[in-house]
């Protein structure tokens, strides 16, 4: 029998743990009701990962696929959660595995930042030219992660009008977000949307609302709007579902359960890490450039020009 675990983040926000739980319950009827599903964190919540997984085993599951919750590659989903996995495979060597990938860069997420975009009432078909966007990301100190909010953002700029989308960081890494701010302003930008990269709430997001009424009070003549983050988009359905499909037909195009930079690496990071912290604590650096890179295929069609903005 087959299980599909999903392993979300975790926040020290109850409302975002609770959002993670709603999000699955509704894709539970577009899955194949013969397959098991349960939920699971990597930390601030439980059940966590190897609860997770012991309660697919004990729900009868000879084969788990295992689902990162998670937009970016980085140190949760290159290192910890693979971990859990190979504790899992000592305990129950009975039981196969499959690690499926994250969200990553994905198309459907372009769409999911156009559509909020016009949920603030802005209208993509004619916009000011002194406006800008600011796609903001958690941050951490994986540079893989960080460059692909990089790429995302440039894929978004290429599908929307704004001259001005610029990325920035809520921690840990530059630039963040009051420097994004800035560097629109000296870019010309009077009328700034903060755009969350954000799947859930938490206390980032929560952080982030009572940032914009200091923007406001910093910057009076400039008009502020703060977006949504993903939420409950139908977009984000497809793209999960898409990583549960390619996962259960063993089409998983990156695969960190088999990377031997990964096991170098824990010999210098434990893996049950603090629940200290709200940002994405992947300090391991180890250089995960080795071939995951060949995940970012499904952009390719992103090859047209941007016209100009007049």
């Amino acid at each position: 029998m087959k299980a599909v675990l999903f392993v979300g983040h975790g926040s020290r926000d109850s409302e975002g743990n609770e959002e993670v739980r709603q999000f699955i319950t509704n894709l539970l009827p577009k899955m194949d009701q013969s397959i098991l599903v349960e939920t699971c964190f990597l930390e601030f919540e439980t059940p966590d990962v190897a609860a997770g997984i012991t309660a697919c085993v004990e729900r009868g599951a000879t084969h788990v696929v295992v689902i990162p919750i998670m937009l970016l590659q980085a140190g949760h989903s290159k290192i910890h959660i693979p971990a859990c996995i190979d504790e899992a495979k000592l305990k129950y060597p009975q039981v196969s595995f499959t690690y499926g990938r994250p969200i990553g860069v994905h198309e459907n997420t372009t769409e999911i930042c156009k559509s909020r975009l016009r949920e603030v009432g802005e209208d993509l078909d004619s916009v000011q030219p002194d406006s800008a966007v600011i796609l903001l990301g958690r941050g951490g100190s994986d540079r893989d992660a960080n460059s692909d909010l990089y790429k995302i953002t440039r894929l978004l700029w290429e599908a929307v009008p704004y001259k001005i989308v610029e990325p920035s960081f809520m921690g840990v890494t530059d630039p963040l977000i009051a420097e994004g701010v800035e560097r629109c302003l000296r870019l010309g930008a009077k009328r700034i949307v903060i755009l969350p990269y954000f799947l859930f709430t938490g206390i980032l997001i929560k952080r982030l609302e009572l940032m914009m009424t200091d923007f406001r009070l910093q910057y009076p003549e400039v008009e502020f709007k703060l977006a949504g983050y993903f939420g409950f988009h139908e977009k984000l359905e497809e793209i999960i579902m898409d990583r549960v499909s390619e996962a259960l037909q063993d089409e998983v195009r990156m695969n960190c359960d088999t990377c031997t930079y990964r096991l170098d690496a824990m010999e210098f990071i434990g893996h049950h890490h603090h629940h200290d912290h709200d940002h994405d604590h992947s300090h391991h650096h180890h250089d995960h450039d080795h071939g995951h890179s060949q995940h970012h295929h499904e952009h390719n069609h992103y090859n047209h020009r941007k016209e100009a903005v007049k």
